[in-house]
């Protein structure tokens, strides 16, 4: 802001209200502009948050007003961890994050090595690379459905191929073997360069001497990687791994465009078991609890992981 700005904002400004604030300390007027933020904050985070932890003791359900609400207890808690349902959901969830997770680290840091290389073209495959993650997952669940039908789906007619096969014998959607399969390539067809670019950025973070020095040293190509490389982008696929597995834990869109939440409970996921628990079978009581419980287990298995993400950075 130039001199006359400032000079054009005092001339302005009340002469009773300048007297003011030349009497308010810096942290005060710190205050008075950061306010309206903290405000906002605990409107939108914090105070849904206490309610639904109010709510996850009692019976409330939203789709009946006037009825008594009945305060439960832990009921709802007791429910929902000794129902064989909710671990079956958990075990499917756990599939789900730890094959797309796998598949997207390791294909998102072999395309960021190859594309850091800056071979001719660069800048052009960057960009179609990049272009499924610009999608809406609703778009590219629609899109990858027509692809797994079984009459007329690219997708069976690229596996005939290979095994030789009828393409219409391969139900992946509607198998049970094959649903949670579908998802995960889906998944990591469209998140895999969000942690290309994350790992991209760690290896362009590493400064180029240090691999002259190493080649001063006589180290191989192999022994860079293992030594450097890995060590020092380490941090940046940790970080990766831990955005991506807080966004697969709440996975719902994509995976309800794609399966509907079948077949069976292979693809059943928690957050789908949530959405129908308080917007279908409207038990907000219920439905609140096993949102605390998922808060809770991803905030308490975050934090653990972040511990270890600042012991990594601090090496």
């Amino acid at each position: 802001m130039s001199d006359r700005t400032v000079d054009r904002v005092a001339e302005a400004t009340p002469e009773r209200v300048a007297r003011k604030i030349r009497g308010l300390s810096d942290r005060a007027i710190a205050w008075i502009f950061i306010s309206p933020t903290i405000f906002l904050l605990l409107a939108i985070n914090i105070f849904p948050l206490i309610w639904t932890i109010q709510l996850s003791f009692t019976n409330y359900k939203a789709n009946r007003i006037g009825r008594e609400v009945k305060d439960v207890g832990l009921r709802n808690y007791e429910r929902i961890l000794t129902d064989s349902d909710t671990w079956l959901n958990m075990q499917a969830t756990a599939h789900f994050l730890f094959w797309t997770i796998f598949f997207q680290v390791l294909i998102g840091f072999t395309l960021a090595w190859l594309i850091n290389k800056k071979f001719k073209g660069n800048d052009l495959w960057t960009t179609i690379i990049v272009l499924p993650m610009m999608l809406s997952p609703a778009v590219v669940g629609n899109f990858w459905k027509f692809l797994y039908q079984p009459q007329i789906g690219l997708f069976n007619y690229i596996v005939s191929w290979f095994t030789g096969k009828d393409p219409s014998s391969f139900e992946m959607l509607g198998s049970v073997t094959l649903a949670p399969w579908a998802i995960v390539i889906v998944d990591t067809w469209m998140w895999t360069p969000f942690v290309m670019l994350i790992c991209l950025a760690g290896l362009r973070s590493i400064p180029d001497y240090i691999y002259e020095a190493a080649e001063i040293d006589r180290a191989s190509k192999l022994r860079q990687f293992f030594t450097i490389t890995i060590p020092m982008v380490l941090p940046f696929l940790m970080l990766a791994v831990l955005f991506r597995g807080i966004e697969n834990f709440k996975m719902f869109d994509l995976v309800v465009q794609l399966t509907g939440g079948g077949p069976g409970s292979v693809t059943e996921l928690t957050s789908i078991n949530l959405k129908r628990e308080a917007f279908e079978k409207w038990r907000t009581g219920y439905a609140s609890a096993y949102a605390i419980i998922l808060f809770v287990t991803v905030f308490g298995l975050a934090s653990i992981y972040v511990k270890a993400l600042n012991k990594v950075k601090q090496r």
